[in-house]
């Protein structure tokens, strides 16, 4: 398992950008999360976590909100820990 805190790197075009990220972030971004609101919780997450020098570069490419969630995706994705999970069927399911 690795660690929770974690440094995480997105090279965007020509610049790298590089997010501290914590579970309390997270949990942050999903609590906020919602049908009607999605952009700006993600937009959060990029801008709160990246590293404070580098937010002004960042700015510019948030200005898309396909761009937002596609960072997000890839922050988030690249967060997720590699777990193996299985989905068992339940024994009380009916047999033909």
């Amino acid at each position: 398992m690795t660690d929770v805190n974690r440094d995480i790197t997105l090279e965007i075009g020509d610049s790298e950008f590089t997010f501290h990220l914590t579970p309390a972030d997270v949990t942050k971004y999903f609590n906020a999360t919602t049908n009607n609101n999605k952009v700006a919780p993600a937009n959060n997450l990029l801008v709160q976590t990246v590293l404070q020098e580098q937010r002004a570069g960042l700015k510019p490419f948030l200005t898309n909100p396909i761009t937002v969630m596609e960072l997000a995706g890839a922050l988030l994705e690249e967060y997720s820990p590699n777990v193996e999970i299985i989905v068992k069927k339940s024994s009380d399911t009916l047999t033909a």
